[in-house]
């Protein structure tokens, strides 16, 4: 454990650097300098163009698309900060990838979540700080300490604004039974109603919609759920919604826009008036913006957690 008042430093691979920038204008901090590129042959070339002996290293890296890349970095950079005998290494992961792969549903999967924790840990990290985890129990998979920063507050801060608390006009929308208990805790902020949309998926990235639990006939629905893949099943509990339950619009919200293909064909066509996505991703390149797509920044709820752990005072007040 560092001990209180060593140098604070804040690196980042190139998965997110704009985040980054962001968090370290909010901690009226430089981002740390180092070089992030790759030989001829795809293996990742990293040169940490300043020392870090002694310092508390956060290193931001979402291991988003390319997935692979991207975590390659995370891990070179911490093993780069542990041989540059940084005092501890705090890995800042908005957006953890594999967390869908947490247990076996069939026989001879994978627990890939499993795999990617320990060679975190074994990278040499520290500590995670992280932000809705796709399966809350990944936090007990690593051996170091792991904070999961929730992002709902920060959906409902914007829908509060949007339509007011207490608006018996509006309800929430869990899109799966998987999905409930983070929808409850959205509604309860709101002060409004709760509804489920109960679905049946028979392989990855496809779902069928049966059944809707509530009643959304007549009113505006806010989906709540933790990523967006390839937007099938947000589109689809959209439209059953509407179609089928009788919704007069529908807002979403999901804390990680991942935006696999076919995703932005998808939401262009699909009945959702408004997608708000967290900045935990960035937008895909090479892709044109949608304008019913926005973005919330997580900049400062991360600058302030990775205060927090720097003092080393609690950061329970974040996840109210």
């Amino acid at each position: 454990m560092i001990a209180h008042g060593k140098e604070i430093k804040v690196f980042t691979g190139s998965a997110n650097r704009e985040l980054a920038l962001g968090i370290c204008k909010n901690l009226r901090l430089e981002l740390g300098q180092a070089e992030v590129g790759s030989f001829a042959d795809g293996e990742v070339a990293l040169t940490v163009l300043e020392p870090v002996r002694g310092a508390d290293v956060f290193i931001v890296q979402p291991t988003c698309k390319p997935v692979n890349d991207n975590l390659m970095e995370l891990l070179i950079m911490i093993d780069a900060m542990r041989r540059a005998s940084a005092g501890r290494i705090t890995a800042v992961i908005p957006y953890f990838g594999y967390a869908r792969q947490d247990r076996k549903a069939k026989s001879r999967d994978p627990i890939s979540a499993k795999l990617v924790a320990n060679l975190i840990a074994e990278a040499g990290a520290d500590r995670v700080l992280t932000m809705d985890l796709h399966a809350n129990q990944i936090q007990g998979f690593f051996d170091i300490p792991v904070d999961n920063l929730r992002g709902a507050p920060l959906f409902a801060n914007h829908y509060l604004k949007k339509f007011g608390k207490g608006n018996d006009d509006v309800i929430v929308v869990s899109p799966d039974v998987g999905s409930v208990a983070r929808a409850r805790q959205f509604a309860h902020k709101l002060d409004v109603d709760l509804a489920i949309v109960d679905k049946r998926r028979e392989k990855a990235n496809q779902s069928e919609v049966m059944n809707i639990i509530g009643d959304v006939r007549g009113r505006t629905v806010i989906l709540l759920d933790d990523m967006v893949d390839t937007a099938g099943s947000l589109c689809g509990a959209a439209e059953a919604l509407v179609e089928v339950g009788g919704a007069k619009e529908v807002y979403a919200c999901a804390s990680h826009g991942v935006l696999s293909y076919p995703a932005i064909e998808r939401l262009k066509k699909s009945c959702i008036k408004e997608l708000q996505l967290l900045d935990t991703i960035p937008w895909p390149e090479n892709e044109p913006h949608l304008d019913k797509v926005g973005y919330i920044s997580v900049a400062p709820i991360f600058a302030e957690a990775i205060d927090r752990i720097y003092e080393e005072v609690t950061i329970s007040p974040l996840f109210e």
